[in-house]
């Protein structure tokens, strides 16, 4: 028994690593609770350090260091890697309307930062953190702790996360709110915007479709297919055609009759095209397949053929099969013979019945080899990561150069490596549970490092004077976002978009929850995806060129 009260009173390695485990297992069990639709999820996990610290807990400050700079690290690699293949096709649409609001939203709470501080004159570690705090972005508090430490700073990242921690629940509360409010001032209904999202997602540019063409052109009959398919180029990937009521595998040396019907699958900006090489297109819905053939979707786990073209993969060659999509990362993509096939892909194919199950083992469809870790590529993309976060740059206007630090560098590094899906033959693929895992483990890490380093003069300070701190954050919070709600609103954004777009824009689980709960549509978490890369970075940018300007 003296062992066990040695183990929690004692501040070796031991003890702080059984304290960082109680602080997360009781955190997020608090974290669950919810009122209103509203929970503290994993900011619950902060608020249990704070609590532990508080009451006397010894802990050794190296251990936790290095904790919470791992966990960072884990948990901005692992968004990186999410968003990654989204980023750059997130810029066209509404992708530059939404990032170009998020930015000056942020914009506007960093300048009403630097007007709090020339107001109030609060220490430059306090400052931060309430500006962290009041904007939910913990790589941004961790990027600024580590320019105080580097400063000869010791005790300033302590009190950085006491000021986190006295705005972050109103930095929750302030970003629904406005959201609520804005619902209210321009009498928003919910089906209504989920009726407008879905037509404008059926009309977008560049969304596959499937569609349907009778063969009428003279030109075209008794040609063999695969002169069509020369023809039309990258404007249609055939899956089969309808021959007298009956589905037949399109192989090259196919002649084509009168009235033959086409079926495939093209983007709507390739149907003017197709209207000009072929004749009359009909968007359709996907049609049952009958006769011998069957439609089956198979998921790509064969390292051998990852990375490799469907012209070199050939299994249009080889079967009487095509592959006509393929899905990645929530992503349609156009099976054209020059598409990648990568590791993780699902792709959907038409072929004879008989031959579902060699094609499903050649292309492999084992969850088992998918689900084995991918650690050789971590492990080397944040390497690459904190290297590339260590490089210093100087900013016109700033005392001392910036650098991206632990949360920027390995940021930036994943979502080049997930945007670009592979280097050579080495393919950062991360299957989602492995890539929630990461992120939710290095976030548990953070947080319950950040509560415990900060816990022990918390309460003290939030009762002398520290009360005020809230009302400050609250200012950081609710104007910018009840500012950029308003413009974007004006400027014609469907609100469910604007909800998931200031989720990510104050980088805000918590939010983008309450948002996902107003319609089950994609609409949010796409806007949160769309501009949370470049929120993040600026976010974490900003954190340290507001420390850099108040020291």
């Amino acid at each position: 028994m003296n062992s066990i009260q040695t183990l929690f009173a004692g501040s070796n390695t031991a003890s702080s690593i059984l304290l960082i485990c109680l602080t997360a297992f009781l955190g997020m069990l608090i974290g669950k609770i919810e009122v209103k639709k509203i929970r503290l999820g994993v900011a619950g996990v902060m608020f249990v350090g704070l609590a532990i610290a508080h009451f006397g807990a010894k802990l050794d400050h190296n251990v936790l260091h290095f904790v919470r700079e791992f966990g960072l690290i884990l948990f901005v690699y692992a968004i990186g890697m999410d968003v990654g293949p989204r980023f750059f096709s997130s810029l066209r649409s509404d992708g530059l309307k939404m990032n170009l609001l998020a930015v000056g939203l942020v914009v506007m709470g960093f300048a009403i930062t630097l007007i709090i501080w020339y107001f109030t004159e609060l220490p430059p570690a306090v400052i931060t953190g309430i500006m962290s705090g009041a904007v939910t972005n913990t790589p941004g508090l961790g990027a600024a702790q580590q320019v105080l430490s580097e400063h000869g700073m010791p005790n300033d990242p302590a009190l950085s996360g006491m000021g986190y921690a006295v705005a972050y629940p109103l930095g929750i509360l302030g970003t629904i709110f406005p959201l609520i409010l804005l619902r209210y001032v321009f009498r928003i209904k919910i089906a209504e915007e989920v009726a407008s999202y879905s037509s404008s997602v059926t009309n977008e540019n560049g969304r596959l479709q499937s569609v349907e063409i009778t063969i009428q052109n003279v030109n075209l009959i008794g040609k063999q297919l695969g002169y069509l398919k020369n023809y039309i180029g990258d404007d249609l990937v055939i899956s089969r055609i309808i021959r007298n009521d009956t589905s037949v595998v399109p192989f090259d040396e196919l002649k084509l009759d009168n009235a033959d019907i086409i079926c495939g699958v093209s983007t709507s900006q390739s149907l003017k095209n197709l209207n000009l090489k072929i004749g009359p297109v009909e968007i359709v819905e996907r049609r049952e397949v009958s006769g011998d053939l069957a439609m089956f979707h198979v998921l790509v786990t064969n390292r051998k053929i990852a990375g490799k073209t469907i012209e070199q993969i050939g299994v249009f060659r080889r079967y009487e099969a095509n592959i006509t999509r393929i899905f990645r990362s929530g992503i349609e993509i156009l099976p054209t013979r020059n598409a990648i096939i990568e590791m993780g892909d699902t792709v959907r194919v038409v072929g004879k019945k008989d031959l579902q199950q060699e094609i499903k083992q050649e292309l492999g469809n084992s969850v088992k080899e998918l689900a084995h870790p991918n650690t050789i590529p971590l492990f080397m993309g944040v390497f690459m990561g904190i290297i590339i976060g260590s490089l210093s740059f100087a900013i016109p206007g700033l005392p001392a150069p910036v650098k991206l630090g632990v949360a920027g560098g390995p940021l930036l590094v994943a979502i080049f490596l997930g945007h670009q899906g592979r280097i050579g033959k080495t393919d950062f693929y991360m299957t989602p549970g492995a890539n929630m895992m990461l992120r939710e483990l290095g976030i548990i890490l953070f947080l319950a490092c950040v509560g415990l380093s900060s816990g022990e003069h918390f309460f003290s300070s939030l009762v002398n004077g520290g009360y005020s701190w809230v009302f400050l954050g609250a200012f950081i919070t609710v104007i910018p976002v009840f500012t950029f709600a308003i413009i974007a609103r004006l400027s014609g954004l469907n609100y469910l978009k604007i909800s998931g777009m200031v989720a990510g824009a104050m980088t805000n689980p918590p939010t983008l929850e309450f948002a996902n709960s107003l319609a089950p549509v994609p609409a949010q978490s796409m806007a949160y995806a769309t501009v949370y890369p470049l929120t993040m970075f600026l976010r974490i940018l900003l954190a340290q060129a507001l420390t850099l300007i108040l020291l």
